[in-house]
């Protein structure tokens, strides 16, 4: 079993135990098609890991604080749209959203967990806006969507009451682009 079986193993199994805040149930694993729909609203294809989440665990529902967005349709137990939804809107904003970063998690007052798709590692980045300043509102969450998965099961996010207050380093890679 390769190390990303197993981790998808390990989700699989929090998943089916843990509701983030507001989920009642797991939701059902994302079609196919339903991924071949939302790479193409995207204009990219998500990292392999990212679509095993959403074809393989659920579409949404499992996760840090508030869960995964849902991929392409419905909206979250926090009442945010799906992950597509959130990208397009955020993508003609005045935010100068970056082009492949999608967003995939929420945790509240506007923040999000986005994971860059045009890198090969998917890098989980944390969106916070609430300084008003695009230019410094990108931090590095986690090097890897593996590892933002891993330090999440782990319960040593930034997030978890022992940890807050942790700083998390400026994203240097943010470049804006027009909507």
């Amino acid at each position: 079993m390769t190390e990303i079986e197993e981790l998808l193993d390990r989700v699989a199994a929090e998943a089916k135990t843990a509701r983030p805040w507001g989920w009642d149930a797991l939701p059902v694993p994302a079609s196919a098609r339903t991924l071949a729909a939302a790479e193409a609203a995207l204009g990219f294809p998500l990292p392999p890991l990212l679509a095993a989440l959403y074809t393989g665990i659920g579409d949404g529902g499992f996760g840090p604080e508030y869960g995964l967005l849902p991929l392409l349709e419905g909206v979250s137990s926090g009442g945010e749209p799906s992950a597509v939804t959130m990208y397009e809107g955020m993508r003609a904003s005045d935010w100068g959203w970056p082009e492949g970063v999608l967003p995939i998690s929420h945790w509240g007052c506007g923040m999000y967990a986005c994971v860059d798709s045009r890198s090969d590692t998917a890098p989980v980045l944390l969106f916070e806006p609430n300084g008003g300043d695009p230019e410094h509102a990108w931090f590095i969450d986690a090097p890897s969507l593996a590892d933002w998965l891993t330090i999440w099961l782990d319960g040593t996010g930034w997030y978890e009451e022992d940890n807050e207050g942790a700083d998390l380093p400026p994203w240097p890679g943010r470049t804006p682009t027009p909507a």
